[in-house]
């Protein structure tokens, strides 16, 4: 990896080298404003407002119920699923878009229970995303197993023959910490458990190899990385040899073996199309189905690089001003994100966002900030640590405004 960027003419050598740097035409982008909270929600591309015009005034103006068939709205989860599989080591017929993560994750665990009988443990991450350890305390319950909670480091101390199921985040979403899922994916399967990845934090930042690490299921979001817009429809990965042996708790009509046949008694549909559910959210998909596109062409190493890079600037510079991060040093095990610990991120989370920095706040004590490397440059970001420098130089975030508690942090 190169030398750690250190100073704004290196910076804009950086950009004038990007290999990436066309892509940020693909984005609409508000002037004044460092966008560092990616990792999050990311920002709108482009052809999304075109996409999703399209689909209402003539799709759904014009057209109305043909675009069923015409308009391929019945093709457009496994389609749109498929982009997904692609940007995270899926062969194709092997992730489903649809639906919310949280429901993503209770079909994903559920079903990988019942794939291994007679086994009552599911093992969790104590510092997961509190929804990955709600739905895990949830499904222990509905299927009279115990909970384990451990972090992905030490999962080889819990591991035994009563374990049925293990589930991760690949990225620790407060501190950015990348697991070695090859290393973990192996030991859970040695043991006779199978392996359950969220990868919200992954897709469309970091590469991943779901077939090549033997993933057994994986979920994710697509508003953060994938730039689907808020609320966007998430994805389920099954692998293709456990597809026709699952079986998922939400049997809706349109996983049928043949939905339109409106038989009384479910019969599961052959393959990944079994984890469709319900009505897919159209509009919702059209505008991650077109957000995709900015990843035509890209090369995924191009982008972890540049992700590297950048947060390789970030933690270079916290260093420069003495502000501690917990967030790894080393590339391997780095996502595309840094985590500084101060005892007042929240007020100066505020204060960056008043100076057009966005980041955000992980209670008790992270400012975090995401690297998106398709819409990022490497000055802005330079110029994004300048201004945290001022902002603690000059203590402005002490400013008793900075300290009011919004609904959403």
């Amino acid at each position: 990896m190169p030398e750690p960027i250190a100073s704004r003419a290196a910076a804009q050598a950086a950009d004038e080298a990007d290999p990436l740097g066309y892509a940020r035409a693909r984005f609409v982008l508000p002037e004044g404003r460092v966008y560092l909270d990616g990792n999050s929600l990311g920002a709108l591309p482009t052809g999304v407002r075109d996409a999703v015009q399209d689909t209402v005034e003539r799709e759904w103006g014009r057209d109305l119920i043909g675009s069923w068939n015409s308009n391929g709205w019945w093709t457009l989860p496994a389609r749109v699923g498929d982009r997904i599989g692609a940007l995270v080591g899926a062969a194709p017929s092997q992730v489903m878009c649809g639906d919310s993560t949280s429901i993503q994750l209770f079909q994903a665990l559920v079903a990988l229970a019942r794939l291994n009988p007679g086994r009552r443990t599911i093992v969790t991450d104590e510092a997961n995303f509190p929804t990955d350890q709600y739905l895990a305390e949830s499904v222990a319950r509905l299927l009279g197993m115990q909970l384990i909670r451990v972090s992905p480091h030490d999962v080889g101390a819990v591991l035994g023959p009563d374990v049925a199921v293990v589930s991760f985040s690949a990225v620790d979403y407060r501190t950015g910490q990348l697991w070695d899922a090859a290393a973990v994916t192996q030991a859970v399967h040695a043991a006779g458990a199978l392996m359950l990845w969220d990868l919200a934090h992954v897709a469309g930042a970091v590469p991943f190899e779901l077939d090549a690490l033997g993933a057994d299921a994986a979920v994710g979001c697509s508003y953060k990385y994938l730039n689907g817009g808020p609320g966007a429809p998430a994805w389920i990965y099954l692998a293709a040899r456990h597809q026709d042996g699952a079986d998922l708790p939400l049997c809706g009509w349109q996983g049928h073996v043949a939905p339109f046949q409106l038989d009384a008694v479910y019969a599961p549909a052959p393959g990944v199309e079994r984890a469709r559910i319900g009505t897919p959210p159209v509009l919702a998909m059209r505008s991650l189905d077109a957000a995709l596109d900015v990843f035509d062409g890209v090369s995924l190493l191009d982008l972890r690089a540049k992700s590297l890079a950048l947060t390789s600037l970030v933690l270079g510079y916290a260093d420069a001003l003495g502000v501690p991060s917990v967030t790894p040093r080393d590339p391997a095990r780095r996502g595309s994100q840094v985590a500084l610990q101060l005892p007042f991120a929240y007020e100066l989370t505020q204060a960056l966002i008043a100076r057009g920095v966005v980041g955000d706040f992980r209670a008790p004590d992270l400012l975090r900030l995401g690297f998106a490397p398709l819409y990022l440059s490497y000055v802005e970001v330079w110029d994004a640590m300048d201004t945290l420098r001022a902002v603690l130089e000059t203590e402005a975030w002490r400013d008793p405004a900075f300290a009011t508690r919004a609904a959403v942090t």
